[in-house]
């Protein structure tokens, strides 16, 4: 096949080929970008679903958490007591020690990181029109990347939040757990654009 190198017209039977040529690359690449997403869609669900599985793992943990540091600490108590022959004020002490354990709840970390799960699914789904709200073809990929990328970071501000207020080395481990998968997540969510 001859390739015109001036400014004359193409034949009709060149340009035919060349516009059925680019026509089939183009629909390739739309092809693999579907399936691409699709994959990582199928990735996204299950490591946010395994997040969601540890998340409940942490509950059973929690429950005894604070009824054993509010006796680890009126042990300790005790003991000081014991020691330096001072009573102590047991209603300042609760006061304290509420104040205290109020500190070490995690209910609000769970329920934003939960809502940062679902919001994340949320945007997953919203991807698919590419049509903005007015109408006009935008480009979703580029923005929904960038959120996916925003909220994966909130989950890892929950998840670290979990960490340094468990104090419990199998609350840490689920914690560690979280981490890992979030990591697998943040990295794949730079595949999309």
């Amino acid at each position: 096949m001859r390739v015109s190198t001036t400014d004359e017209e193409l034949p009709d039977e060149e340009w035919n080929l060349l516009k059925n040529a680019v026509s089939s690359a183009l629909t390739g690449v739309h092809t693999f970008r579907e399936q691409e997403g699709k994959a990582l869609q199928a990735m996204f669900e299950e490591k946010l679903s395994a997040i969601e599985t540890l998340l409940k793992e942490v509950e059973p943990y929690e429950k005894g958490r604070v009824e054993h540091i509010r006796q680890h600490l009126l042990d300790n108590l005790d003991k000081l007591a014991d020691k330096t022959k001072q009573t102590i004020d047991k209603n300042r002490l609760e006061q304290e020690m509420i104040y205290y354990l109020e500190k070490l709840d995690i209910t609000e970390e769970k329920v934003r990181l939960t809502n940062h799960i679902r919001y994340f699914r949320e945007c997953m789904l919203n991807t698919e029109s590419g049509v903005g709200k007015h109408g006009e073809a935008d480009r979703p990929e580029r923005s929904v990347g960038k959120k996916l990328g925003f909220v994966a970071q909130e989950m890892g501000r929950e998840i670290n939040t979990l960490g340094s207020k468990s104090n419990q080395s199998e609350m840490q481990i689920i914690v560690v757990k979280m981490k890992d998968i979030l990591e697998q997540i943040k990295e794949q969510v730079l595949n999309v654009l």
